[in-house]
């Protein structure tokens, strides 16, 4: 509802990729705030997540969230998603390898674009949006190294990732 967004780097566009990923963020937060905040994943109908029940479920076999697929070539099933995917093609052109990013160059665009304020958002960013209150939102955030950044710093260039020497 606030156009938060989380990205994790994955060493391989795999199954095993995917699923790996999803059951650490499972283990870091715990299996009932990873409900509470993925209680629905939505993707595209790429192979590496055509694996529904391993997603869907933890590797002892209990529920953790439902998956949806999108239609092909219906962006607007994904909503304000879209926005974000404009604002990494600012950054990462599309076809650009990723090879070269780090998680921690990831996180911090994301830190960028969520701290973009949007006129669908009521001119405000997703992060004016996260509840402060929410205290399992906030660990969150910090597990992942996420912040804000001030509006006057927010750069969506392909230099964000220039690195001084």
């Amino acid at each position: 509802s606030c156009s938060f967004m989380i990205v994790i780097l994955l060493p391989a566009c795999t199954q095993a990729c995917v699923i790996n990923a999803i059951n650490e963020l499972t283990d870091t937060i715990g299996l009932r705030l990873f409900r509470k905040y993925f209680g629905v994943i939505l993707t595209d109908n790429g192979s590496e997540f055509k694996n529904p029940w391993d997603i869907e479920k933890t590797p002892d076999g209990k529920h953790r969230t439902y998956v949806f697929y999108c239609d092909p070539y219906i962006s607007n099933q994904k909503g304000k998603l879209e926005k974000n995917h404009e604002f990494i093609r600012y950054v990462i052109p599309k076809k650009m390898s990723l090879n070269p990013y780090t998680q921690e160059d990831i996180t911090l665009l994301m830190n960028h674009i969520n701290s973009v304020k949007r006129p669908g958002l009521g001119n405000k960013s997703p992060y004016e949006l996260v509840n402060a209150e929410d205290t399992g939102f906030v660990a969150l955030m910090r597990l992942l190294k996420m912040h804000t950044i001030l509006p006057d710093d927010v750069h969506l260039m392909p230099k964000l990732f220039l690195k001084e020497k």
